[in-house]
């Protein structure tokens, strides 16, 4: 059952932005998710260069206005896309979503509310695997997705602090500041917060706001699983 929708969170301006490529199963019920849950925030949309129908369905949402970035093939790494998404935001604040992903449940006032302790910088929320319409066990990677609101939490088999971006809240001054790898093929997430809490800053895991992650057969986050 959808969960009431929950804007919330005084005149601070949202700006969303979602990194795709090739998304036309899913980048619909991405954005109508943002509509539903947030309203009508700022959505940028950081392509890289789709060929199938995912522009076409982003037209279709005329009313957002959505800023579209597109990010050839010679140019792309993850952390260049959401980088070049983020520098384009005008918003307070910045969720990340990924384009395979649909807002379940969020808050955006108690997100926010993170930020009140000035030495966190980002916020992550729960994914839940969904594989051909069906939800399957939190094991792999999906293991560290758990029930219990967390600080800075460490991954044992990954033997580092663990942050995953697709679903993921910052102070948009701080995230321009401090951009996201742009080398790195994959993992930029894990290596941002690394770096981060070793400055000082702290990076919570907030469960209450949740997301459907879903399976895209080429995708890093589903290596070993499809």
């Amino acid at each position: 059952m959808l969960e009431k929708i929950i804007a919330g969170g005084g005149m601070d301006k949202i700006s969303v932005v979602v990194r795709s490529r090739n998304e036309e199963r899913h980048i619909g019920y991405c954005l109508q998710a943002i509509t539903d849950f947030i309203g009508k925030p700022e959505i940028i949309l950081a392509d890289n260069n789709s060929t199938d129908d995912t522009i076409r369905i982003v037209n279709s949402f005329e009313y957002h206005n959505i800023k579209k970035l597109n990010i050839d093939n010679n140019n792309y790494t993850p952390g260049r896309a959401l980088n070049i998404g983020i520098k384009a935001a005008t918003g307070d604040f910045v969720l990340i979503l990924s384009a395979h992903c649909e807002i379940k449940k969020i808050d955006i006032s108690k997100l926010k509310n993170n930020f009140v302790d000035d030495s966190v910088v980002a916020v992550w929320g729960k994914q839940v695997p969904i594989m051909y319409g069906k939800k399957i066990g939190m094991r792999y990677m999906w293991a560290n997705f758990g029930k219990k609101k967390q600080i800075n939490y460490f991954c044992e088999p990954e033997n580092r602090y663990f942050f995953h971006n697709a679903f993921s809240f910052f102070k948009t001054d701080f995230i321009k500041q401090n951009p996201f790898d742009e080398v790195l093929a994959g993992k930029e997430d894990r290596y941002w917060a690394t770096d981060m809490i070793q400055r000082g800053f702290d990076i919570v895991y907030d469960p209450s706001h949740i997301v459907n992650h879903f399976y895209t057969q080429n995708g890093a986050t589903w290596k070993g699983i499809g």
